[in-house]
Formats: structure tokens, C-alpha cells, sequence
């Protein structure tokens, strides 16, 4: 008996030092979500068809979905792990219809329709990541940037701009045209429109570029990679010389320009 009170005295201490080890790490993300949640930006409001919605962002991904509504929702969740989240402001800016919402890491640093100005002193210890989500209404042209994060865009009808450096773009747009770039990352794209209202341009540098057309697409097509190959499902009527890296030529009854250019990547084109 003795010995069976005493195993259970150390398995009671055992019990009672993991709970007091555990204790502050649960408080410790409770806090964290807590600070999360007092951190969080959210947007809800009209924008006619035909104007912009604007996202501009440093450090972070931006996730584009289709709304349901007539209202566009834009949300900026922060996350960190040494950095001061109170430190990062989200602004929303309104230039007639259009919306302008922008992360701002730096106190002197402004920002608008064109973009950041100002200059901020370089903080390093600040890694703050601030990732948008936009529920994007019918016939809303969106612009997007950021340096440092993936952009995501899914069922868009209106214009779509996309632009990051290090990151990959993936655009899904049923009509409005697309301008979509990278630096350090690859392209994916799917088109649902047949022809195109103006010009679609997709380029990245260090990546590769695929892109699905309808079967039906019609457009002038220009391809170019350094380091890397053209593909392509579709019958082109060429112009110009045949080059394994270059290609140039028509896609059914020809059109609006579609440019696709990298230097190292691949660059194929698949019919839906």
C-alpha cells in the first residue's frame, strides 16, 4: 500500500507540472488570437460595374473570390512572430467610385490610387505578413499588388491587374481582360472568354507560364521564353520564322494581342 500511495503522489506532481508547463502556452495563444483579432481590418461597400478596387500591399498574400452580393468585403488578417502588429495600418482610400486599400508598414509613408509615398526607415525586426481577402462583385475591375506573397484571383469579370515579385499569380476570369506579372514565379491563368475586349499580357521572369483557353479562343498570340519551351494545343497559323522559344502567329480568326513572355520557364498552352 505504501508504495502504491506514493507512485500515485508522483503521477499527481507528473499531472500538475505538465499543466503548469502547458498553462502558458495556451494563454500565450489565446493572446495571440486575441491580438489578432484587435489587429484585423474589415471592409464591406458598393462599388458601381466599371470601377476599381484597388489592393496594394508589401509583405503578404491577396486572395480574390467572387461575391455573392452586390457589396465587395475586403478583409486584412496580420501575422507575426517578433513583429509589432500595431505598427502596420490598413487605409481605405475612396477616389470618386472607385476603392483604394492599402498595408502601410511606416508612420511617414501614404498611400493612394498611385501607389506608396513617403519613405519609411527600415525596421527588419518587423515581419509582419498581412494577408487580404476579397469578395469581388460583377463587372469590378481589380488591380493588385504586393512584393512578397502569392496573388490568387477566381472568378473575375471585370479587368484584372495582378502584380507581385516574389510569388506565383493564378488568375481565373470569365471576361474582363487580364495583365498579370511576377519576378520569382510562375504564371497559371484560364480564360473563359472567347474574344478578348483588349490586350491580355502575362509575364514573370524566374517561372513558368500555363494558361487554358476555349476551344473557340480567337486572338493574336505572341510567345517568348530564353531558357525554356513553347507549347501549345492549339493549330497557329504562323507568321514569321519557326523558333522552338519564340512564337508568333494566330488563333482562330485572330483579334486582341495575347503576349506570354518569360526567361527561365516554359510557357504552355492548353485548350479547355
Amino acid at each position: 500500500m505504501p508504495w502504491s500511495n506514493t507512485r500515485t503522489t508522483r503521477m499527481t506532481l507528473a499531472a500538475a507540472l505538465v499543466a503548469l508547463v502547458a498553462a502558458p502556452a495556451v494563454l500565450d495563444a489565446q493572446e495571440r488570437m486575441r491580438q489578432r483579432e484587435q489587429n484585423a481590418f474589415q471592409w464591406s461597400g458598393q462599388i458601381p460595374e466599371g470601377a476599381w478596387l484597388r489592393l496594394r500591399n508589401i509583405n503578404g498574400r491577396i486572395n480574390v473570390l467572387a461575391a455573392s452580393g452586390a457589396n465587395a468585403e475586403v478583409t486584412a488578417d496580420k501575422t507575426w512572430r517578433r513583429g509589432s502588429p500595431e505598427q502596420v495600418r490598413v487605409e481605405m482610400i475612396r477616389d470618386g467610385d472607385n476603392v483604394t486599400i492599402c498595408a502601410i508598414w511606416h508612420e511617414n509613408v501614404r498611400c493612394d490610387a498611385d501607389g506608396y509615398q513617403g519613405r519609411g526607415r527600415s525596421n527588419d525586426s518587423n515581419d509582419v505578413a498581412v494577408e487580404f481577402t476579397v469578395r469581388l462583385p460583377r463587372n469590378v475591375h481589380v488591380q493588385l499588388n504586393t512584393v512578397n506573397g502569392g496573388v490568387a484571383v477566381e472568378g473575375a469579370t471585370g479587368q484584372v491587374r495582378a502584380q507581385t515579385v516574389n510569388g506565383g499569380v493564378r488568375v481565373a476570369s470569365s471576361a474582363g481582360p487580364v495583365d498579370a506579372r511576377t519576378t520569382n514565379g510562375s504564371i497559371e491563368a484560364r480564360m473563359g472568354a472567347a474574344t478578348l475586349a483588349s490586350d491580355v499580357s502575362f509575364r514573370t521572369v524566374n517561372g513558368s507560364i500555363t494558361l487554358t483557353l476555349p476551344a473557340n479562343f480567337n486572338a493574336e498570340l505572341e510567345t517568348r521564353t530564353v531558357n525554356g519551351s513553347v507549347q501549345t494545343d492549339f493549330p497557329i497559323t504562323m507568321s514569321g520564322r519557326i523558333n522552338p522559344r519564340q512564337l508568333r502567329g494566330t488563333l482562330g480568326s485572330g483579334g486582341r494581342r495575347l503576349e506570354l513572355h518569360t526567361v527561365n520557364g516554359s510557357i504552355r498552352i492548353n485548350r479547355s
